[in-house]
């Protein structure tokens, strides 16, 4: 048979097919029926060609907005650049206080600079580097190298000689360090004594993983070495929290306009400082809604999982309290609470009690804290919180989480107004906890130092009181930090007050001490670090209330660990406060407090 003849057979028996199954099935003899199949296919294909024409279109419009972006990029820089070399060839040399004199990196034509670096850097990173080359060196050869060095890193003689190593050269650099002031090394008693007393109320000792122990407490004297003692990175740090003290600032403006120039003046608190927890939640929340937060957050995460080889979630949660408070952090592992361990548990909870948030930082400010001190504190704290957390609470069960299945929430806000508005929102709960804590604290404290004060005027001592008393419990604690003994009865009450009250009243009654010049400006900075932490009574409620409603089934687990988290928390405050004891000089911090409360002053004067 032909090719022709055989096409016909096909297309009879195709078409008698057909008629036979319009035949046994009347629905299919419905002529338009049939029509209107082929008909929704014709106008499925159009829509397909329409939504790929559209597609393209969208694409070539994206690609003209980002070239346009680029030009003005480009030409903005180029223009900014004519200007600064036209001010420096001629206006700076009669007066070279004008700010675009010099480079000035955090201030100037400097600043633009490394902005645009950093940005250019990371796209070429991103959309060229890592596609194209860097996921193929990953794969063939950074990936195989760190397995073999981590299998290299675990036997015992190498992670001996490691420790023997370290050990050495922090003695060597202790002793070029305190050389001239021998007396800065009784900020390392507070240290020791805490790391002994984790070895003896661990948990289970056997457990106790020292390679996360010492890598932690290891990566916060670093920390602070970079952050305090290198004039690089002090420097770097004193830039960020000047933008940071800057930023904050323009909450004054929305206070002004709501409540007035004679309440925000008079420094009221409740007027004049707390609104600032409103503009910062609002912007945290818009954070949040575009994801860098969470993009920022896991890449800490992954960072301190790598050093120090803990899980993923504690991990994240640590890095997200340099940022964010003990309540909100959490909210990013949310749908994983149900699962963690009882020590990872304890590692989240104690990171909350161990740092304080962003949103409080303007507070803390206008008493006269350093906002380098503020930031250089909770940098410090991520790795330390996880490291005497695992001292105190070793892990001794199998997480059940991985870098691998791990999904950050992500926001539930409809569009980027939402999530501003929501932000803002958020943030009146907040500010009425602080205040309700704030008043019930105080209050109860007074009383308390009222019925202290009878009984002792009973037995002719009018002087003793509630605090009096928590001062001299905490004043050797004040000493083992570093702190001069002369300052230690005034910081002892400082810390007293932070860990019985809050952190807002010990920071006023810091920034009176400073002011009035009472104590030294080292033993201020000490004092500083000590108090940066949300570990104190309130702030438990707080967060056992809301890990709870995260995950209810867990809450006698949560609660089983709180105090014990509250407790090594504050010790973390403590060992940051020693090292920073050990680094700060006296010069360097008289100068910057002086600098702090000057424009104080002129804010004052201003307003």
């Amino acid at each position: 048979m032909g090719d022709k003849d055989s096409m016909g057979v096909t297309n009879n028996a195709y078409e008698l097919d057909h008629t036979d199954l319009r035949r046994s099935n009347p629905e299919f003899n419905n002529k338009t029926d049939y029509q209107v199949d082929y008909s929704h296919d014709h106008d499925l294909s159009v829509d397909r060609r329409e939504t790929q024409e559209n597609s393209e279109i969208n694409k070539w419009i994206k690609r003209g907005l980002h070239l346009i972006l680029q030009i003005a990029i480009v030409g903005y820089f180029v223009y900014a650049t004519y200007h600064y070399h036209d001010i420096n060839e001629y206006d700076c040399k009669y007066d070279s206080s004008i700010p675009l004199c010099g480079i000035r990196f955090c201030t100037g034509y400097g600043m633009l600079v490394l902005l645009l670096g950093f940005i250019y850097l990371a796209l070429f990173y991103y959309l060229i580097f890592k596609p194209k080359l860097g996921l193929f060196l990953h794969k063939n050869y950074l990936h195989p190298a760190a397995v073999k060095w981590h299998i290299f890193l675990r036997k015992r003689a190498v992670s001996i000689a490691c420790i023997v190593l370290l050990l050495a050269l922090l003695v060597i650099y202790l002793v070029f360090e305190t050389k001239d002031e021998p007396k800065k090394l009784y900020s390392l008693v507070a240290p020791c004594f805490f790391i002994l007393c984790g070895y003896v109320f661990s948990t289970k000792r056997s457990a106790i993983k020292w390679r996360i122990v010492i890598t932690g407490i290891t990566c916060q004297f670093l920390l602070g070495i970079i952050c305090i003692r290198w004039e690089v990175g002090r420097k770097i740090f004193e830039c960020l929290g000047n933008k940071v003290a800057t930023f904050l600032g323009y909450a004054t403006d929305g206070a002004r306009f709501v409540f007035g120039d004679y309440l925000i003046a008079e420094e009221v608190f409740a007027f004049a400082i707390l609104p600032v927890i409103f503009f910062f939640s609002f912007f945290i929340s818009v954070l949040y809604y575009l994801g860098a937060m969470q993009w920022v957050v896991i890449k800490l995460g992954w960072i301190l999982q790598q050093i120090l080889g803990t899980t993923v979630c504690e991990s994240v949660t640590a890095a997200a309290n340099i940022f964010l408070g003990m309540s909100e952090s959490p909210l990013l592992i949310r749908p994983y609470i149900q699962k963690l361990t009882k020590s990872e548990i304890h590692s989240i909870m104690v990171s909350g009690f161990a740092t304080v948030s962003g949103t409080v930082l303007a507070a803390y400010l206008s008493f006269g804290a350093s906002a380098a001190h503020l930031i250089t504190s909770s940098v410090m704290a991520a790795p330390a919180t996880l490291a005497i957390s695992k001292l105190y609470m070793p892990e001794t069960e199998v997480s059940q989480t991985s870098s691998d299945t791990i999904e950050l929430e992500k926001s539930e806000d409809a569009s980027l107004l939402d999530a501003a508005s929501s932000g803002a929102s958020n943030a009146v709960p907040i500010v009425l906890g602080i205040i309700a804590n704030i008043v019930a604290f105080v209050a109860f404290v007074a009383f308390l130092n009222g019925l202290v004060s009878w009984l002792g005027m009973l037995i002719g001592h009018e002087e003793v009181d509630f605090e009096w008393i928590f001062s001299k419990i905490f004043m050797p604690l004040a000493w083992a930090m570093g702190v001069p003994w002369a300052d230690c009865d005034k910081i002892a009450k400082v810390v007293a007050t932070k860990t019985i009250i809050n952190e807002f009243v010990a920071y006023e009654r810091l920034g009176a001490l400073i002011d009035n010049g009472e104590i030294k400006a080292r033993s201020a900075g000490i004092a500083t670090f000590a108090i940066c932490g949300f570990a104190n009574p309130s702030s438990l409620g707080i967060l056992i209330g809301s890990l709870s409603a995260m995950a209810p089934n867990r809450r006698g687990m949560i609660t089983s660990v709180a105090f014990r988290a509250f407790i090594v928390g504050s010790i973390v405050c403590f060992i940051s406060a020693s090292f920073a004891g050990i680094l700060l000089q006296e010069e360097e911090q008289q100068v910057v407090y002086d600098k702090i409360f000057a424009k104080l002053a002129h804010r004052n004067a201003t307003y």
